[in-house]
């Protein structure tokens, strides 16, 4: 005889829902509210999804909620480029529009169209 799976308990499934909606997507450009940084949105988490060793790291005063989105950028500053790892309090709209000069830029979007950049079509899902 057929059962059913039990169910999930309540908390699990609230755990597993993001606390606020995403502001940000993909290909938008942003800039730090607090660092000297910009960059171009390649990626959503929809809550913290990096190493406690990496939260942990970020000193408390400033340390980020978990329970929302973070984003992973194509960051550069005035000195480097790099890959940033970015809470969503944390980032603002950039409406400079200069373009972003990161290499993974000209790997994974084809151009811009009204400041936000555009996929390539090969990255689509």
């Amino acid at each position: 005889m057929w059962k059913a799976p039990p169910s999930r308990p309540e908390s699990a499934i609230e755990a597993q829902a993001p606390a606020a909606p995403a502001l940000f997507t993909i290909g938008d450009v942003v800039k730090h509210r607090i660092f000297p940084f910009r960059g171009v949105i390649f990626d959503v988490d929809p809550v913290f999804n990096n190493t406690e060793e990496w939260w942990q790291s970020i000193p408390e005063a400033i340390r980020p909620h978990k329970d929302q989105p973070f984003y992973h950028l194509f960051a550069e500053n005035e000195e480097s480029a790099y890959v940033a790892y970015v809470s969503q309090q944390n980032l603002l709209p950039d409406p400079d529009g200069d373009p972003i000069h990161h290499p993974g830029v000209i790997q994974m979007f084809s151009g811009r169209d009204g400041g936000r950049y555009r996929l390539r079509n090969e990255m689509k899902n």
